[in-house]
């Protein structure tokens, strides 16, 4: 299987410098990014069938050829495989991955048991993310910041987004009192922007529903479940269908909207009151 990954992303490259393009001119032809075709290429990355087509045609690949090229990308797709797992090493690289996900999908929906969802984290609570357990340091720590940060361009873009948190999540203080009232004010602002929704668990809430993880929905076609070591994009329909289902039983117990501000800011009043020795 990686012999055949790497014949994919070598002939791809081929086939654009035999069309005599540069990365930049092939992602405009293509209507698509210069990373994405870097991702390509490099091994990264395998296109979904439809912009594969269209890349064939920007390069004007022979009918052999595509048929080969067709027939690999479908072998090492998604559809292929129940489940795709990425080591979670580099994570400035996952990031990139998650916000081609992001960008191809119409509807995102994420839960988030423990933290804040990642698309409305501030800059301090991202590093006290990534940094944890001596993970993510230096160079890398600033990339992954920098990425996610990109990723937020998202939000308030008219894109269906829904975030739902429990109230355990925004009671879990990261780094000190004034880092957590700084990410509470930002959930706060960015719940009222256009095409996005945040959703709280309040404690008080009773529920019966125990999810093992924190995941992202993407249109009805893909979840991403992460672990501390590792990432699955799942494409299988009926295990996405579980994933839909379990959002719609996290949904009826869910405060939204207005009543998830009222929420955030009984919690965030929580914190300003808060005088926590490693504020300074």
């Amino acid at each position: 299987m990686a012999e055949r990954h790497d014949w994919l992303s070598a002939t791809l490259r081929d086939l654009r410098n035999k069309a005599g393009l540069s990365g930049m001119e092939a992602a405009r032809r293509a209507g698509k990014s210069q990373r994405w075709i870097s991702d390509i290429e490099r091994g990264k990355l395998v296109p979904r069938e439809s912009d594969l087509v269209a890349l064939l045609e920007v390069y004007g690949a022979k009918a052999t050829v595509r048929r080969q090229l067709l027939q690999a990308a479908r072998d090492l797709g998604p559809e292929s495989r129940r489940a795709r797992v990425i080591m979670s090493r580099g994570g400035w690289q996952m990031q990139a991955r998650i916000g081609e996900a992001e960008a191809q999908a119409a509807r995102i929906r994420s839960f988030q048991p423990v933290m804040v969802v990642g698309l409305a984290q501030t800059p301090a609570y991202m590093r006290s993310v990534f940094a944890s357990g001596g993970g993510i340091t230096g160079t890398d720590l600033d990339k992954s910041v920098a990425e996610r940060v990109f990723r937020q361009a998202i939000l308030g873009s008219g894109r269906d987004i829904s975030m739902i948190m429990t109230e355990g999540a925004l009671r879990w203080q990261a780094v000190n009192a004034a880092v957590m009232t700084e990410q509470l004010d930002h959930l706060a602002e960015i719940s009222q922007r256009a095409g996005v929704r945040v959703g709280v668990i309040p404690w008080t809430s009773g529920v019966g529903i125990y999810p093992r993880s924190g995941f992202h929905l993407y249109d009805s076609r893909a979840v991403h479940v992460a672990t501390d070591v590792a990432t699955a994009l799942i494409t299988d329909t009926q295990d996405v269908a579980l994933y839909e289902k379990l959002w719609s039983e996290l949904d009826a117990v869910t405060a939204w909207d207005s009543e998830a501000r009222e929420h955030i800011e009984r919690i965030t009043a929580d914190y300003r009151g808060l005088r926590n020795p490693r504020d300074g």
